[in-house]
């Protein structure tokens, strides 16, 4: 009490000096310790409910533990464990039930989450190659060939060119002794036009014979800018011209038939509307795809949600 004992101590302004504690104080004061009994009554309760239960069910593990055996039995797949569940969940009181019933619950959102990310995981890395076994797979698997023959041989590896073939050899020759395609503007100079133009007449059948005659029965054969023959065209048979026109219908056909090999993964999002767009989002993609890579996989997965 206050120093003159006009405020009871369990008075809320009992710290006030000036307060006198009159009626409506001690009603107040009187609600609040039978608050008190009342919950320390339903505590004492609940704790002898709590201590019965687990005395029936002859156990010593807390709720969270039985749940969790319960939720054990559960996942496995035998008719046994099945009915231990339905008995056990049967003898669960009701917050037991609930938490039982919360982890099954999270145990399968986090089952289809890690499913997810495997199939995320597979989208994503998808195999160098579109068809086959990978390039470099292949390269190791000929070193290693290469190198049980040199071993078996007495080799070392810097003498690998003598397992080559005859056939094989030429094969390499050639391909180092072409010349690398055109690029650019290069496509269009005199040098690789002479050099298209050596390919299509490279099939062409050539009878001498057939040209020494017409070569002595013209004596302008080779006519200059001063002949008076310059301008007018040879008389050239119809066989000749039929294999001019089939010529041309097969270098036709060859176009049409051409086409680069490009890669398509299938699986792969589709996140653009045009080629263009797509064109532009591999380039964003090259330069920010790996500062982005872990916010794309946080949207897609539903976990990029604030603490």
């Amino acid at each position: 009490m206050s120093d003159e004992g006009r405020a009871h101590p369990d008075c809320i302004n009992a710290s006030n000096p000036y307060h006198e504690c009159v009626e409506y104080c001690f009603r107040k004061i009187a609600d609040a310790k039978a608050r008190r009994d009342q919950e320390e009554a339903e505590k004492r309760e609940a704790e002898t409910r709590d201590g019965a239960s687990e005395n029936t069910h002859n156990r010593s593990e807390d709720p969270d533990r039985q749940a969790a055996v319960s939720e054990d039995n559960a996942a496995s797949g035998d008719d046994h464990s099945e009915e231990n569940v339905e008995e056990n969940y049967a003898n669960l009181t009701g917050r037991q039930k609930k938490l039982f019933e919360l982890r099954l619950k999270m145990n399968e959102a986090r089952k289809a989450n890690q499913t997810a990310m495997v199939a995320e995981k597979k989208r994503l890395e998808a195999p160098a190659e579109s068809r086959g076994i990978s390039k470099q797979k292949w390269l190791d698997d000929r070193k290693k060939k290469i190198g049980k023959l040199l071993d078996a041989n007495g080799l070392d590896m810097s003498k690998a060119y003598m397992l080559d073939t005859q056939e094989m050899a030429e094969g390499k020759y050639k391909k180092w002794e072409k010349d690398p395609a055109p690029f650019g503007w290069d496509v269009f100079n005199q040098k690789t036009l002479y050099g298209a133009y050596k390919k299509r007449t490279k099939n062409i059948e050539i009878d001498l014979e057939e040209y020494t005659k017409q070569k002595e029965a013209d004596p302008e054969f080779y006519r200059n800018a001063s002949s008076l023959q310059y301008g007018k065209a040879p008389k050239i048979s119809e066989d000749r011209i039929e294999k001019m026109v089939n010529e041309l219908k097969d270098t036709e056909a060859k176009r049409q038939a051409f086409s680069r090999r490009r890669k398509f993964n299938e699986e792969k999002d589709i996140d653009s509307i045009n080629d263009r767009n797509e064109h532009f989002n591999k380039k964003i993609e090259r330069a920010f795809g790996k500062y982005t890579l872990e916010i794309k996989n946080n949207l897609e997965r539903g976990t990029a949600l604030p603490d």
